[in-house]
């Protein structure tokens, strides 16, 4: 059914909301919580309001990963997987940074420079810091960008440096040893003190909740629209970094999944600690948890924004992550990682309200990628690319019952790459060796390897997968995987080597 203030001939409107880190399995209305949820399930109610709104998507994934990558594919629609034009190493950045962390190419075109050209007013609210550091373009063609200072090691604050006392309860030293453990630090010496004296720095004094990071992001977003009401047809992205780690929140938040005072946790260690304590390992879900929820409730205050105004119904809203986490579900390992991949990390949430009410409440269950969003926003605004994009529209699929635009998808990180389809989850490196290969068939697919079972369907896989990436891999990146220099991540912490 038809909403009554839509009208089909007026400017269609534009809303793009990427959150960092956010789990499929951690958004309500996709009614698969995560393993720990059985006593708390994550609460997502505005999320779960919007999708009886939307259509919402069972099978979307990255293009590559992890943060930068995804955002290029965001962005402009072009695949950056498998990184021909990715290795960057850069000045004002942390060392290790993965292939593909760089600033956008200067000959792809960006959704922003076109829907600008096309007469969409264009603005940028992001607390993403990794998108503002020296030699990144990410705001390219903006007629607005707003950057909200100071997550995770973004230099807003020098001092005065968190005490030993503060750091040892937020960061537990085990978890401290065990990342000092399994990497050497390198070009970091102080390791996970100096990110852990870092972040605590920049969250010193924020005692109200609207000084939260999210908070701060969608009541900005609500204020450009505020500002913006003059503009004929706008198109905002909207950038939340939360619910990324550290894993800080207002104690209200997680109190519903973890009651218990004490030691806190709000890290990330990038490795297998197989060996942390319960109470440990309750904090981080619960710490993750409520960061979720807090970020529904200001999604809220953006949505409730839109009506209030009266132009959510002519306005497009798309709502996805980058990728998701692992919280201590498999080999004890907390973090995110390309190899070997798993659903925690590369299965993404993704939810697409038409302003029409078109396919309201319903489910897609085609397969759908990052660098599809571009495609199908240019459709819909009805705004040809200068050039063409690698992403496919799946405006058809998803609001006028046409078939699927793929039957399976390939997710590039660094020197892995990740293919699913119906039947099977496939992880390799790019130079073919160290294969993972999953029935996801099974009760259970990730108990068994299946790969030396299966030759002919690793090679089959394989050669799709490597076929996604333009057929060939640059040298750099065959290199790096024969001698297994990838770190997992984005943080300071995953990166460093």
């Amino acid at each position: 059914m038809m909403h009554p203030n839509y009208r089909a001939d007026s400017p269609l409107n534009i809303v793009l909301v990427v959150f960092d880190t956010l789990r499929f399995d951690a958004v309500g209305c996709n009614g698969t919580p995560p393993p720990w949820a059985d006593w708390a399930p994550v609460a997502t109610p505005n999320l779960d309001a919007f999708a009886r709104e939307s259509v919402r998507f069972t099978r979307a994934y990255p293009e590559s990963l992890p943060t930068l990558p995804a955002r290029r594919a965001l962005y402009t629609g072009q695949r950056t997987y498998p990184f021909h034009n990715g290795d960057f190493k850069l000045k004002g950045d942390f060392p290790g940074v993965a292939p593909g962390w760089g600033p956008i190419p200067e000959e792809q075109h960006t959704l922003s420079e076109i829907l600008g050209s096309a007469g969409y007013r264009t603005g940028l609210v992001s607390d993403l810091y990794h998108q503002f550091k020296p030699s990144k373009n990410f705001w390219r063609g903006f007629d607005q960008w707003t950057f909200i200072r100071g997550q995770e090691t973004d230099p807003s604050r020098s001092g005065p440096v968190p005490t030993a006392e503060e750091i040892d309860h937020y960061v537990p030293r085990e978890l401290r040893e065990a990342r000092l453990a399994s990497r050497p630090w390198g070009r970091l010496p102080s390791g996970v003190d100096w990110f852990s004296s870092r972040i605590l720095l920049n969250m010193r004094d924020r005692v109200r909740e609207e000084l939260w990071f999210n908070a701060q992001v969608f009541q900005e977003a609500g204020r450009w629209l505020e500002q913006n009401l003059d503009a004929e047809r706008f198109f905002l992205t909207v950038e939340s970094f939360d619910p990324h780690e550290p894993w800080f929140v207002p104690e209200h938040y997680r109190r519903p999944y973890d009651p218990t005072n004490g030691q806190d946790q709000v890290v990330s260690p990038y490795t297998e600690v197989p060996d942390l304590g319960s109470d440990l390992v309750r904090r981080t879900r619960a710490n993750y948890s409520g960061l979720v929820t807090m970020c529904d409730r200001w999604f809220g205050h953006l949505l409730e924004t839109l009506r209030t105004q009266g132009r959510l119904d002519n306005t497009l809203v798309i709502v996805a992550s980058d990728h998701g986490h692992s919280i201590w579900e498999r080999r004890g390992y907390i973090g995110k990682r390309g190899y070997p991949s798993e659903p925690e990390t590369m299965h993404v949430p993704m939810l697409v309200r038409h302003p029409g009410g078109l396919g309201a409440g319903t489910v897609c269950d085609g397969w759908v990628q990052h660098h599809d969003v571009s495609a199908t926003i240019l459709e819909a605004a009805g705004v040809p690319p200068p050039a063409p994009i690698d992403g496919r529209s799946f405006l058809t699929t998803a609001f006028q019952g046409g078939g699927p635009i793929r039957d399976h998808v390939t997710v590039g990180w660094a020197t892995a790459m990740t293919v699913v389809n119906e039947q099977w989850w496939f992880n390799c490196k790019v130079d073919g060796s160290g294969a993972f290969l999953h029935d996801m068939t099974r009760p259970d697919p990730f108990a068994e390897n299946l790969a030396l079972d299966e030759p002919g369907t690793v090679h089959e896989l394989f050669e799709l997968g490597k076929a996604d990436g333009g057929g060939s891999f640059p040298e750099y990146l065959l290199d790096r995987a024969a001698h297994d220099a990838d770190a997992p991540g984005c943080s300071p912490i995953a990166m460093a080597q």
